[in-house]
């Protein structure tokens, strides 16, 4: 084995390989960025080059600029988010009652948030709590909740589709035909609160459950102030 230095390739073999690489720098953009052009050879290829590192700055800059809109749309979006659970909060903590904080809850996620379809589903409820299509009653040991079983012991909330059984359980045969996705929120041990859509896409399983959690902790805690729960 030779013991003799290994070098990389000089300047005439690195142009040799462009002549026959003509769409290189197309494969590498960043490397056209590196490049310097002299200005004495600002005619032919030189400018021409120079022209392609001015287009790959303005590809950049659409990309950078499209990416801090982005950005912008997401922060207006979560300072509206958060503005929402806000009021909710302030409105649970003026409820006098029981019935006075699960009808603002439940206003205020339809109102608020845009949900079609409310169900609070409640293990010990307080009797003075009226009927209403959005309260379920049901025992936490109620072999009709064995397909919600899973996701009542869960700690964190849950979006996505739901599967008949459980749409059976938590809606009736109109509503549950119209409920394409759903958050689930645990309420720990008092119960579950859920908030379907008909748009399919509405919740899923890869989106974010920060402010799901807040509103979440919020309900559990309201229902907490009236013991039984």
């Amino acid at each position: 084995m030779s013991d003799r230095p290994s070098y990389g390739p000089g300047a005439t073999e690195v142009a040799s390989f462009l002549r026959r690489n003509p769409d290189f720098l197309s494969k590498h953009p960043d490397l056209a960025l590196s490049l310097t052009v002299p200005k004495e050879h600002g005619q032919g290829g030189a400018a021409s080059l120079a022209g392609y590192q001015l287009d790959v700055l303005r590809d950049k800059n659409r990309e950078l600029t499209r990416r801090i809109k982005e950005l912008v749309d997401i922060a207006s979006e979560n300072e509206l988010l958060m503005r929402r659970v806000h009021a909710l909060n302030l409105a649970l903590m003026r409820a006098l009652t029981p019935d006075e904080s699960i009808r603002r809850l439940v206003a205020a996620l339809r109102e608020d948030f845009g949900t079609e379809h409310v169900r609070l589903l409640l293990h010990r409820p307080d009797p003075k709590l009226p009927a209403a299509d959005w309260l379920l009653a049901i025992a936490a040991g109620d072999p009709g909740l064995a397909p919600l079983a899973d996701i009542l012991t869960r700690d964190q909330p849950l979006c996505g589709r739901l599967s008949s059984d459980q749409l059976k359980v938590l809606f009736n045969d109109i509503d549950a035909a119209k409920v394409a996705s759903c958050a689930l929120l645990p309420l720990r041990e008092q119960g579950l609160l859920v908030i379907g859509s008909t748009d399919p896409n509405r919740f899923h399983p890869g989106q974010g459950t920060f402010f799901l959690e807040l509103i979440g902790e919020t309900v559990a805690a309201a229902l907490r102030r009236y013991g039984g729960n």
